[in-house]
């Protein structure tokens, strides 16, 4: 079997500065057990293989798994594979449009400004958190309720929480605790102050395979359900980029995030891709 792997930078503002990602082409004979060794191995946030399509609308299939599981959709993994595809040779079957399959069904892709761009797909759960779930994302951030200006649902199928607070600052000066017993998804969003490059800071925290507390780099997914959120909501009137990362401590992290509304009302998440390294899988 010869297979390859692109190491795919996603919503970097510049060259290594987003959230990178394995893309696999050439392995499709892999089953589902070797492909979550191969995710651990590389031991990033998420690994995605690129399959022939099933759906015939479908331009290519993807699976995209984390250190723990398969899911069904993440963000950062459909621009990457997405790239990896074109880079590959892949050719749309629609001029202007790319059609993702994945778990969660057909996903949109478009060239925007130079970056590509996917439709948010709907939420899976939606509606105001219990008071036994908000109490426990308020315990992991370490904060109270008083400093919550709203919380939601906004699952599009990793499990995301999310809680918006007064500020960016009051997002950049939160310090979560380090390890929590059970699976949890926090996404946490505050505005910066007007006339600045970004409009909102994102951090988003969740619990590894291990129990550990990680912070993502750059997040898609959430990015997609807090735009649909913010637009829905009235607190975004207009398409704006959201920062992430910026509080992970790595030289040059500049996550970026370009969220648009579209005259239809759907919601386009997009971002750079950048391929740093691309060479073959040996011994699978």
């Amino acid at each position: 079997m010869t297979a390859t792997v692109h190491m795919v930078d996603v919503f970097g503002a510049d060259a290594i500065s987003g959230n990178p990602l394995a893309v696999i082409t050439g392995a499709g004979d892999l089953g589902a057990d070797e492909m979550q060794r191969l995710t651990r191995w590389f031991n990033l946030s998420e690994t995605t293989f690129l399959l022939p399509p099933v759906h015939p609308d479908a331009d290519y299939r993807v699976r995209i798994f984390t250190l723990d599981r398969e899911m069904p959709f993440a963000g950062h993994p459909t621009l990457g594979s997405c790239h990896a595809w074109l880079q590959s040779g892949g050719l749309p079957k629609r001029g202007d449009e790319i059609v993702q399959e994945c778990g969660a069904g057909l996903v949109r892709i478009r060239r925007n400004q130079g970056r590509l761009c996917f439709a948010a797909p709907p939420l899976i759960r939606s509606g105001a958190p219990s008071a036994e779930e908000l109490a426990e994302a308020l315990a992991l951030l370490g904060i109270d309720a008083g400093q919550i200006v709203d919380a939601a649902w906004i699952d599009n199928g990793p499990g995301w929480l999310g809680l918006r607070l007064a500020s960016a600052e009051a997002v950049l000066a939160l310090e979560p605790a380090r390890s929590w017993p059970r699976r949890i998804d926090i996404g946490v969003i505050g505005p910066h102050a007007p006339g600045g490059e970004a409009a909102f800071e994102l951090r988003a925290f969740f619990s590894s395979h291990t129990g550990a507390i990680t912070e993502d780099p750059v997040t898609g997914s959430l990015n997609a359900s807090v735009a649909q959120w913010l637009f829905a909501s009235g607190v975004a009137q207009a398409d704006y980029i959201a920062a992430q990362g910026t509080r992970l401590g790595r030289k040059g992290r500049k996550g970026r995030v370009h969220a648009a509304r579209d005259a239809a009302g759907d919601v386009w998440i997009g971002g750079e891709t950048r391929t740093h390294v691309e060479g073959r899988l040996l011994g699978l």
